[in-house]
């Protein structure tokens, strides 16, 4: 009679070990538990820890806390300036109210995907070139506060938007070389232009010292004679100034001119006169 007795009250124990293991729920520090009492779910998530439930009357559903990393698939986007590209990007995301992520959206995850890849179409395509080639923080703000105010009523949070590759056309590569090669010539004739200009002024300056005091020149050249000798050269180099050639020159064109410039034979010359002409006449 007994033994009859202690399986049915073995059966009900399990039973009763069986509801407390439903009703223990232990959850992790970073995931909440959103409990459905009757479809109906309750007002705060519960966790981290142990939770009790009323099994079957309750259900759980754990939603985990942690940032999320999603990298966005290639984008076909055609720019303000319409230059077709393909671009990627990478989004940052966690839950920070579990509640609203369960009950507001199906698949809160799945959403934010969507969400990301229709704003980076948008806000890239309101944009040049060159302002994505140069201003990707700029574009990265603006794409995560575009985000953000979509998920904000799904309880989501977008921590972070990366924009991680631009790929661009061959034929658009090849003209951003060559633009960025003459700027770069440019930038060196200008800054070349720039250095000629000062070396003038410098040598403008030297020139009006050197007029003022002509002692300056001597010993500019004995200087330049310090600096050959330097190497045990035995090449010895006497500058002949250039006012003393002019002078020179100037010299030897008048002292020549009487040899050079003869005159020719007048009428009074001629060995026949005038006169003796008409008689042969």
């Amino acid at each position: 009679m007994s033994a009859n007795l202690s399986l049915p009250l073995l059966f009900i124990i399990f039973i009763i070990l069986v509801w407390i293991l439903k009703c223990l729920n232990i959850v992790r520090e970073y995931d909440r538990a959103v409990v459905f009492r009757l479809g109906r779910v309750l007002k705060n998530a519960k966790g981290p820890g142990i939770v009790l439930i009323l099994w079957p009357i309750d259900k759980i559903v754990q939603v985990s806390l942690r940032v999320i990393t999603w990298e966005v698939p290639p984008q076909d986007i055609i720019t303000r300036d319409n230059v077709s590209l393909k671009v990627n990007a990478v989004v940052y995301f966690r839950v920070v109210n579990a509640t609203q992520a369960v009950v507001e959206v199906e698949n809160y995850r799945y959403a934010v995907e969507q969400a990301a890849q229709t704003g980076l179409r948008t806000v890239l395509g309101e944009v040049d070139l060159d302002d994505l080639l140069s201003q990707r923080e700029t574009l990265n703000t603006k794409l995560q506060v575009i985000l953000d105010e979509h998920t904000e009523p799904w309880g989501i949070k977008v921590t972070g938007v990366n924009v991680k590759q631009v790929d661009l056309p061959q034929e658009m590569q090849r003209a951003i070389a060559a633009q960025a090669e003459a700027e770069r010539e440019r930038r060196a004739k200008i800054i070349a232009a720039t250095g000629e200009f000062q070396a003038s002024a410098k040598l403008a300056e030297a020139a009006a010292v050197i007029n003022r005091e002509p002692v300056a020149i001597t010993l500019r050249y004995l200087q330049t004679l310090v600096e050959i000798g330097a190497e045990k050269n035995t090449t010895v180099v006497f500058p002949l100034p250039i006012d003393l050639l002019g002078a020179m020159g100037l010299k030897f064109v008048g002292g020549g001119a009487p040899a050079s410039t003869v005159e020719a034979p007048g009428p009074a010359a001629n060995p026949v006169s005038e006169s003796g002409m008409n008689e042969k006449g």
